[in-house]
Parts: C-alpha cells; sequence; structure tokens
C-alpha cells in the first residue's frame, strides 16, 4: 500500500488514471539498486537505511517513484529493536538515575555504568547507550527482509497505485463472468475477511454484478471502508474475467483539481495486466472435492464434470456450487456437503432452500450432525446423495440421470 503524498495519477473526463511504471531498463535498474540497499542494511538501524536511500531521489522526474518503490520494500521488510535489553526499562533505570544533578560527560558515564551493573551482570555502559531509544522508528534495527524481484516490485508499485484510489470509493461495483470456483470462492472468502458489504444480481447470461459499498455510504469521511476495499483488489485479479467500476471522492486538496468535480470514476478489467501478490487458490477446496474430480476422471460416461460454475444469487448470499454436470445440453449442479460447524451448516441449508434451485444435487456426508445444526436435507427430496468417507461418482450421476430424464 502506498499513503496518498505517493500516488501518482492524472485525471481525464472524470475517469482516475493511475499511473503505471513501464518495466524498462532504467526501471529494473532503480528497482534492483533499492532492493540490494535493503540487503546491504540488514543489520544496521533504520536512519542509516534512510540516508543510502535519499541520492536515489536525485535527478529523477518525479521522487514519487524512488520513495513509493521503497516504501513498498519497507512492507517487506522486519525492523526490531536491536539488543537484548529492554529500552523502555533502560529509559526508566536511566532516568531515574539521572535526576537532581547538572549534566556532565563524567556524570553521564557513571550513570551508564550504574544503569549497567543494575539491569544485570551481562549488561555493559555501551549497551546502556545503544538500547536507550533502540525502539524509536529511526533507530530500530533492520532485522530481516524478504527481497522481490525487479519485476514483482514494479508491478507491487503499479498495483499500489490502484489500490491508492480506493481508499475514498464510494462503492465498487464488479462484473464477474465464468470462473473456476475456486476463483469465486476466494473472491467471496476475501470480502468477508475484509469486511466489504456485497450484494450480488445477474445470471450466467449477462454475468454477475458484486456491488459494494463504499466509505461515503457507511462510514462519512472515513477510509476505513476504502482500504477495506483496496485490500480486497489483489483477491480479485485472481478471477480470470471481470470489470470494476468505482467511484471516487475527488482529491480536492490537490492545486490542480477541478474543484467543480463532484465524483471521478476509476475503471479497471482483468486485461489490464495488473499482477495479484496474494496466493493463488487451490484447484480445490478440499480433499473430498479433489478426490471426487480423481474418481469421476476414471469413468465411461457421457457426461462432463466442469469447474466453472457460475454464482447462483439468493436473498441474503449467495451460493457458489462445487461442480457442475453437462451432457448436451441438460445439465445439474453439485453441491458437496462435508465436515463443517453447525454455523455454517445451518446457512449452507438455508441458502439451498431459499434459492429454489431444483438443478442442485445435494451431497452430504454421514459423518455431520445435521440434528445439531437443526437442518433436513430431506426438503431437497430425491436430490440427496448420502455418503459416508468418499463421494461416489456413479451416485450422483444416477440422481443426475433421473434429474434430467423426469425434469
Amino acid at each position: 500500500m502506498l499513503p496518498t503524498e505517493l500516488l501518482k495519477f492524472n485525471v481525464k473526463a472524470g475517469i482516475v488514471l493511475p499511473a503505471r511504471l513501464k518495466p524498462t531498463p532504467s526501471n529494473l535498474q532503480l528497482a534492483e539498486s533499492l532492493i540490494a540497499t535493503f540487503e546491504a542494511h540488514i543489520g544496521k538501524r533504520r536512519f542509516e537505511l534512510d540516508e543510502a536511500l535519499q541520492p536515489f531521489e536525485k535527478n529523477v522526474p518525479s521522487v514519487k517513484v524512488p520513495r513509493g518503490l521503497a516504501h513498498l520494500l519497507t512492507q517487506t521488510a522486519e525492523f526490531e529493536a536491536g539488543g537484548d535489553t529492554e529500552p523502555a526499562a533502560v529509559r526508566q533505570r536511566v532516568f531515574a538515575l539521572a535526576q537532581g544533578g547538572p549534566p556532565s560527560r563524567h556524570r553521564t558515564a557513571r550513570i551508564l555504568d550504574q544503569a549497567a551493573r543494575e539491569l544485570g551482570p551481562t549488561v555493559s555502559p555501551a549497551d546502556v547507550l545503544s538500547a536507550l531509544y533502540a525502539d524509536l522508528p529511526d533507530q530500530q534495527t533492520l532485522v530481516a527482509f524478504d527481497p522481490p524481484t525487479p519485476t514483482e516490485l514494479i508491478q507491487r508499485f503499479d498495483l499500489a497505485q490502484v489500490q491508492g484510489q480506493l481508499y475514498r470509493a464510494y462503492s465498487l461495483i464488479i462484473t464477474a463472468r465464468r470462473n473456476e470456483p475456486a476463483r469465486y470462492k476466494q473472491l467471496l472468502k476475501y470480502t468477508k475477511f475484509f469486511g466489504l458489504m456485497l450484494t450480488v444480481e445477474g445470471d450466467a447470461g449477462i454475468g454477475f454484478t458484486l456491488t459494494m459499498d463504499g466509505p461515503s455510504s457507511l462510514f462519512g469521511s472515513t477510509t476505513r471502508y476504502g482500504l477495506a476495499m483496496a485490500k480486497f483488489l489483489p483477491a480479485l485479479l485472481h478471477v480470470t474475467k471481470w470489470d470494476l467500476t468505482a467511484q471516487v471522492k475527488p482529491r480536492h486538496e490537490l492545486a490542480w483539481v477541478d474543484k467543480a468535480d463532484q465524483e471521478w470514476m476509476l475503471q479497471l478489467t482483468s486485461e489490464d495486466g495488473y499482477v495479484s501478490h496474494y496466493k493463488p487458490p487451490e484447484e480445490h477446496d478440499s480433499a473430498l472435492e479433489a478426490g471426487f474430480t480423481e474418481r469421476f476422471a476414471k469413468l465411461s460416461t457421457d457426461w462432463t464434470l466442469e469447474r466453472e460454475v457460475d454464482l447462483v444469487p439468493v436473498p441474503g448470499g449467495v451460493i457458489l456450487p462445487d461442480f457442475r454436470l453437462v451432457k448436451g445440453e441438460q445439465s445439474v449442479l453439485v453441491e458437496i456437503v462435508g465436515y463443517w460447524r453447525p454455523e455454517y451448516l445451518r446457512k449452507k441449508f438455508e441458502l439451498l432452500r431459499r434459492s429454489g434451485r431444483t438443478d442442485v444435487i445435494v451431497c452430504v456426508s454421514e459423518r455431520l450432525n445435521l440434528e445439531k445444526a437443526g437442518v433436513d436435507p430431506r426438503d431437497f427430496g430425491d436430490r440427496v446423495v448420502w455418503f459416508k468417507g468418499v463421494l461416489g461418482p456413479k451416485d450422483v450421476l444416477a440422481v443426475a440421470e433421473r434429474m434430467t430424464t423426469t425434469g
């Protein structure tokens, strides 16, 4: 993430255009040199690192580029107060000893020596002096650094420019096309993780629209929700087909911004080439799904098992079935309910019931304590497939055949 003062962007006809850093030889060299500077300062104080970074800001078109790249590198670095002595304890002891006398070099040395003796047999006066302010930001020591490649750093810079615009977002509207369930599931997981308010509309024909309210509608002028949107953006990049539109509050504090602007628009698509630094989702969410896929692949059948399943909007939530079975123009959805907490089971079955969908096969593990969860799979009639250790594809196909023949 980047602070507001390090954002680079233009505005044309009300459209915000975040700056992008091309991977030119000079930019890659800049990124490589900054990374090397951080690596060379492991074990040194932060003020020493800051001094070493200053030359990079000279004779450049914009100091926002080297400062922004360095700021992103600090987010992969770990700084700690140096030494084994707690700085707060050292200050308390030294300040107590320093009361009631005029300052002098001799007296300072005597206080440091006495404080060292009181703090422990292995503590020296030099340790006391070193630890006195070691917890202040510029005195902390760079103890660990996870270096990206120069290309990765430039990609992070580009993404951070977009994330910075979402700090002041009014709303975020995403149109998502058909994707792998693991991609959708990660997307929905992150909306919950970051506390985003989400509504889902649409269908497979026109696409699914995910609308999220922003800070202006929920929290006034605060950017807490906008920050959550910004952190959510890298998860969206793992979804293969999408469009994004955000309403952004104009930055009237900037002299070049037209004070008459009431709102700006930020527009992105999956074709823009931004790269996520979040870990890609696993192909399967569970061993149950992976095992079912493997066993299905060994069958000789006219049915095809698809992982690309559409969202199913439901009042108060959304359903994302695990699989789709397709044969010609016929298709059914498959939802596997394995090993989950009672709260999850209640919500899962309530959403399935509320959806009104009659084309969903519900596969339920006999190991689940459904009575404790207060749910009754009999609501789904003969569309329920019970299983014990593993889910048999033949059992699911038998239900699919019956549903499509009688439906």
